[in-house]
């Protein structure tokens, strides 16, 4: 079996062939980043024979074009992030650096990771429009509070003595309100800048709302198990589906929660036994998990009970909610499933169903995500 590494780049690919067995280089070679070059690519992979897995460095938009076609063609892949080879040269006995080094560099960091610990690449489904949508949107909402923030103080030097409350410049009542005061204004250069940005911030609040509306839609055909969860509005639901990916992609709960960095990290040593908390993962996933944590504290009894209990052993708050998101990661992973799992049943693997987990209830409710939880808890979160 051979491990072909690729080190990806926007103008050209380079990839290098390792066995499997003992690690050796057998053999490298750089293509241009053109579709009509990946047929030749392909040719050469295949001319060396035997099983091979295509490990790729995770660079999504210059190693996409190249992952899809891989994939179309029935061929292996498994993504390695590219933190795992950042120390590689360092300790690696060929000095210096170059593509070819690179490419097989990635292929010996799959080989000691493990590939079935990595995870497997595959052609995109609707998550991947659910994670543009979601990711536009975002992208919209920060050009818009930039202007927010510029239109405040364009409107604060012309008319200080006027109050205007947080968030209000993103509803129809005081964008109708300030057009109409700016309107009747003497039209001087600041007068008409704030009316352009004014203009500007109410098309994109119609375009994040309408993103909101596409998602919501979205999230009810994908995943409405999830979408059904107390505390769990659309756009959480959304970021969830689309940083996931697919919850079929790991096999069990517990590889979804290192993947978030919601998984504690063991950091014991001789008699000391004790885990730290892990900053690393998906950051972005690992903020949809604090948010819908943070929501159902306060919308779900039974969830509001844990957190106490989890206070009254001696936990900060904080610490309490990092359990709850551990278990969160477990509740989404089920409910993220497509098909019912096998589970094997003995003492000491009991069902899923029948673990203690505070987030099931009989009865489940939708609620926009909007209305549970603020910035700052958010942004406290880890």
């Amino acid at each position: 079996m051979i491990v072909i590494g690729a080190d990806t780049h926007k103008r050209s690919h380079t990839v290098a062939a390792v066995d499997a067995a003992t690690g050796r280089l057998l053999d490298e070679q750089t293509i241009a980043a053109r579709r009509r070059s990946f047929d030749a690519l392909l040719i050469w992979a295949r001319g060396h024979g035997g099983e091979r897995v295509w490990a790729i460095e995770d660079c999504r938009h210059v190693s996409g074009a190249l992952e899809r076609f891989l994939l179309a063609h029935g061929e292996a892949v498994v993504r390695v992030a590219p933190k795992l080879t950042a120390g590689a040269r360092g300790s690696a006995r060929e000095l210096g650096k170059s593509d070819g080094i690179d490419a097989a560099a990635i292929a010996r960091a799959a080989l000691r990771e493990g590939l079935d610990r990595l995870p497997v690449a595959r052609l995109a489904g609707p998550e991947l429009e659910v994670r543009l949508l979601v990711d536009h949107r975002e992208r919209l909402i920060g050009q818009r509070t930039a202007l927010i923030n510029d239109l405040r103080w364009q409107l604060h030097d012309l008319w200080p003595e006027t109050e205007i409350p947080p968030r209000a410049l993103i509803r129809a009542h005081w964008q109708d309100r300030l057009a109409g005061r700016l309107a009747r204004a003497e039209q001087s250069a600041r007068v008409r800048i704030a009316r352009d940005e004014l203009r500007r911030i109410r098309e994109l609040t119609r375009a994040i709302n309408d993103l909101e509306r596409e998602l919501a839609k979205l999230t009810a055909t994908l995943a409405p198990r999830l979408l059904a969860e107390r505390g769990c509005g659309a756009l959480t639901a959304a970021k969830l589906i689309g940083e996931i990916a697919g919850a079929e992609r790991f096999a069990t709960d517990a590889k979804l929660a290192r993947t978030a960095g919601s998984a504690p990290i063991p950091a014991s040593s001789g008699q000391t036994h004790r885990h730290r908390l892990d900053r690393g993962g998906n950051r972005q996933l690992n903020s949809a998990l604090h948010r819908l944590a943070i929501t159902k504290g306060r919308l779900d009894p039974e969830t509001t009970a844990y957190l106490a209990r989890k206070q009254a052993e001696g936990k900060t708050r904080r610490e309490a909610i990092r359990c709850l998101k551990r278990h969160l990661a477990r509740r989404v992973w089920h409910l993220l499933q497509t098909r019912p799992r096998d589970h094997h049943h003995h003492p000491h693997n009991p069902h899923p169903a029948q673990r203690h987990d505070p987030l099931q209830h009989a009865d489940r409710q939708p609620r926009l995500d909007r209305e549970a939880t603020s910035v700052g808890e958010i942004r406290n979160g880890d």
